[in-house]
């Protein structure tokens, strides 16, 4: 009869036990905090989160009006900033374990970025700025590489799929229209299949039907990736095409005491 302990070698070879730790990953969150605290130093509270969630696939859109700690928040969630105290996990990783620098990499294997500016390298081509996640990134790269074949190829299709013509991509980032730079700012951020795309008010220079199109084309590529999507804006008009819905405000607890 084998010990215990050549058991315990033995069983993570069984298919079954793989099967469960796999179907335990993918009904995990793909981001939890738990009693988030933060504040900048010498200045009142900022965030007092007890409890959020986003699970694997899904789109919420977070409604962040001024004041309300949006930007502080999107930052903890990268690692940027690290929480005074609670816990933020991402795919099962404390970030507040890591080190400034292993926080980095985590970011920027596992997290693709909209930003409101887009904030696109106006000297590279259309293909370079998609390319970059990939640049730092081997988990990406590869992850490009083993769907499409090449980088190049992965960057061309998410492009072609967010409409931005073939004949464009050796073109310079400065000179695209705003609506083209949003789409090669959302083709950057879904390169290399990162399990979260994070948005921050990406649409708020387009009109209703611009962004109504952009956010289609937005969600039928994160499905296609398995990324789930945390929109932050202040327009609720867009808020019924997302699975779900949250305020910011309601959300922290600091911001109520500090209207109350």
């Amino acid at each position: 009869m084998p010990s215990e302990s050549s058991a315990q070698m033995i069983r993570p070879a069984c298919p079954a036990f793989h099967e469960r730790r796999f179907e335990e990953t993918m009904t995990q969150p793909l981001i939890e905090l738990a009693d988030l605290g933060f504040a900048w130093p010498g200045q009142a509270q900022l965030l007092n989160i007890p409890h959020f969630t986003l699970a694997r696939g899904e789109t919420l859109f977070l409604k962040g009006p001024s004041g309300s700690g949006k930007t502080t928040l999107l930052g903890l969630l990268g690692g940027v900033q690290k929480a005074q105290h609670g816990h933020i996990r991402l795919l099962g990783q404390d970030l507040g374990q890591l080190s400034a620098g292993a926080r980095d990499r985590f970011r920027v294997d596992h997290t693709g970025y909209i930003f409101q500016q887009f904030n696109l390298l106006p000297f590279l081509s259309v293909r370079e700025n998609v390319e970059l996640p990939c640049r730092f990134s081997r988990l990406r790269a590869e992850r490009a590489r083993q769907r499409h074949g090449s980088v190049d190829a992965a960057a061309a299709a998410l492009l072609d799929h967010l409409g931005l013509r073939a004949e464009l991509l050796g073109r310079r980032a400065d000179e695209l229209s705003i609506g083209q730079q949003q789409r090669v700012a959302a083709a950057r951020a879904l390169i290399g299949q990162p399990e979260l795309v994070i948005a921050d008010e990406p649409t708020s220079a387009l009109d209703f039907d611009a962004r109504e199109a952009f956010l289609r084309l937005l969600f039928a590529e994160c499905r296609a990736a398995g990324a789930s999507l945390l929109f932050v804006s202040h327009d609720q008009s867009l808020a019924p095409l997302f699975d779900r819905s949250l305020s910011l405000a309601e959300l922290n607890r600091a911001t109520r005491a500090q209207e109350a």
